[in-house]
């Protein structure tokens, strides 16, 4: 980059030294009170650091924000979901216990029936096989029967 034979020297420049300066110690001082109303900011606020020192400052406004329509705590939607939902589950528990009921009934007619046909089955069979013969009937032979009715004699 340089050529070779050109000599050069560096350049001098003047250097400056800082050498910090140390604060004294710092010496707690009473902030004056200012007087505030209650609620209010004050222009220019001044607060006092734990070592005592002073800083003053402007106080800045806080942002507030927009205020918003009064909401509901639950919107419409949700509750005209959640009661439809309801009065789903009321219908489809009221179809299960009318199903049950219906069964139910069944099964009591039922045996109602078959109880009823193991009674009278139980008489006719007693009727059937009871040794007592004929006693209470009436024993009707037709051959010599006389019809008079009829007027026939035979």
């Amino acid at each position: 980059m340089y050529p070779e034979h050109t000599p050069h020297v560096p350049i001098q420049r003047a250097v400056e030294v800082h050498q910090p300066i140390p604060y004294p110690p710092a010496v707690p001082v009473a902030a004056p009170v200012v007087p505030v109303q209650p609620g209010t900011v004050p222009a220019v606020a001044s607060i006092v650091l734990p070592d005592g020192r002073v800083v003053t400052g402007y106080a800045i406004e806080p942002t507030r924000p927009e205020p918003v329509a009064a909401k509901p705590a639950v919107s419409r939607t949700a509750v005209n979901v959640a009661l439809g939902g309801a009065g789903f589950l009321a219908v489809c528990g009221g179809l299960v216990l009318l199903t049950s009921f219906i069964a139910a009934l069944t099964a009591f007619i039922t045996q109602l029936i078959i109880l009823a046909a193991v009674i009278f089955g139980g008489w006719i069979a007693v009727q059937i096989f009871s040794t007592r013969g004929h006693q209470g009937g009436t024993t009707v032979n037709i051959r010599k029967a006389v019809i008079k009715r009829n007027h026939f004699h035979g």
